[in-house]
């Protein structure tokens, strides 16, 4: 058995298990001398679940100090009450450590066979998934600051056990791998078995079926892309008239596309229907808001927002301030005075209450606030933010560093300041 050259050739973080097909994978990287000299080094994730798990990290040692191949141990915390159950949650934290241990340009290598790859197929199709979903795992793409390669995706597991037996290795045998509780295993351990009775390639036929999948979802990918960059804004905004333009299903995969891209939680199964029917078909002086898993998107007037969910600047919130120093916010954000040293007086920093008035540079009387940020296109999830500049006697002289009074913007001129609000990322 022959490994694939890796796309490119740079150092290799193997992530290790010391279940039988790491190990097999850690013998043959180990073997291969332009591998080696690039850089070859392990990682094995204690997710301290099972009495063993001590023992488990101890055996992966031996066996990377005799094959000489240096290794380390990080212990996680897996979140049990993540909402998705201990398998999902323990997969979670073993890739953030992956993610975190991975250098720039560095390779993590992953042990997938093409009996894992039919297995990811077929939890993909019970889930509903489209042709992105379908197309499983892939050999080869970008993860963190490095990428992912799996080189046995297109070998059976069958041949990893006769190559594991022919040079005698040794490997952990996980007794809950035996087991039918967690959705993988029980495809594994009693459906593969019941298809193979049948059809005795079914594997074979649903890894083929994802690459037919991965190259339909490469093709959709531009035009995607291209859709995308159309309807963009800024990163967070899409304009609600170009995805209505858009056919329905292209319009959910940019939809998709565009979540992922903000790195949120992957929209729920309703997800796409929900900003349909709520937010794209709302009346045009609606504020409607779809809400998920620590993220949201939000319509106003012709936009869509999203991020994620970020508390508002309380009501009962204020804090003394002489812009001497910049000002954190509860919400995160930051207030900074530049140009200057400080205020002639310290002024009072505080959230909107309502009825608030602000007399506008080159006016004579004052406006309401609300007017003024409807006026000046200040979006809603901004204005729950919003943190407002005030004098001893109460006179408003700014909302956040876009909306200045004309006293606040005179004595900014005249010293040469500027007022910086600074919004968490």
């Amino acid at each position: 058995m022959r490994l694939p050259e890796p796309p490119r050739l740079s150092p290799i973080l193997l992530g290790f298990s010391g279940g039988l097909d790491s190990t097999v994978l850690l013998h043959l990287l180990a073997a291969d001398e332009r591998i080696r000299h690039a850089g070859l080094r392990a990682l094995h994730v204690h997710h301290g679940l099972h009495a063993d798990a001590d023992g488990w990290a101890a055996h992966c040692r031996r066996v990377c100090d005799a094959l000489g191949v240096s290794m380390a141990v990080v212990h996680v915390d897996v979140q049990r009450a993540s909402g998705l159950g201990i398998e999902g949650a323990a997969r979670a934290a073993r890739h953030a450590a992956f993610a975190d241990a991975l250098g720039d340009g560095e390779i993590l290598a992953l042990a997938h066979h093409r009996d894992d790859q039919a297995e990811t197929f077929l939890l993909r199709a019970l889930r509903g998934s489209g042709a992105d979903g379908l197309a499983a795992m892939r050999p080869w793409r970008r993860h963190a600051s490095g990428w992912l390669w799996r080189p046995l995706l297109d070998i059976p597991h069958s041949a990893l056990c006769g190559y594991a037996k022919t040079h005698c290795l040794q490997w952990i045998d996980d007794p809950s791998n035996a087991g039918t509780d967690f959705d993988r295993n029980f495809l594994r351990n009693a459906v593969m078995p019941l298809l193979r009775e049948r059809w005795p390639h079914a594997a074979d036929g649903f890894a083929r079926s994802a690459a037919l999948c991965a190259q339909a979802s490469d093709l959709l990918e531009a035009e995607d892309a291209q859709a995308l960059t159309a309807a963009r804004r800024d990163p967070h905004t899409l304009d609600a008239d170009a995805l209505r333009a858009l056919p329905s299903p292209r319009r959910a995969r940019v939809l998709r596309r565009w979540i992922a891209a903000l790195e949120l939680p992957p929209l729920p199964g309703n997800g796409i229907a929900r900003i349909e029917g709520e937010l794209l078909a709302a009346p045009h002086d609606a504020n409607p808001r779809f809400d998920w898993r620590g993220a949201h998107v939000q319509r106003w007037r012709n936009l869509l927002h999203g991020g994620a969910i970020r508390a508002p600047l309380s009501t009962d919130w204020s804090a003394p301030w002489d812009g001497s120093t910049p000002l954190a916010l509860p919400t995160g954000d930051t207030l900074r005075l530049l140009g200057a040293q400080r205020f002639d007086a310290p002024l009072r920093v505080h959230a909107r209450q309502g009825g608030e008035r602000i007399t506008l540079p080159g006016r004579t009387h004052s406006h309401a606030l609300k007017h003024v940020l409807q006026d000046a296109d200040i979006r809603p999830w901004r204005r729950e933010r919003l943190p407002l500049l005030s004098d001893e006697a109460g006179e408003l002289l700014a909302a956040g560093d876009a909306i200045l009074s004309a006293r606040l913007s005179a004595w900014l001129a005249a010293n040469g300041a500027r007022l910086e609000w600074t919004t968490l990322a």
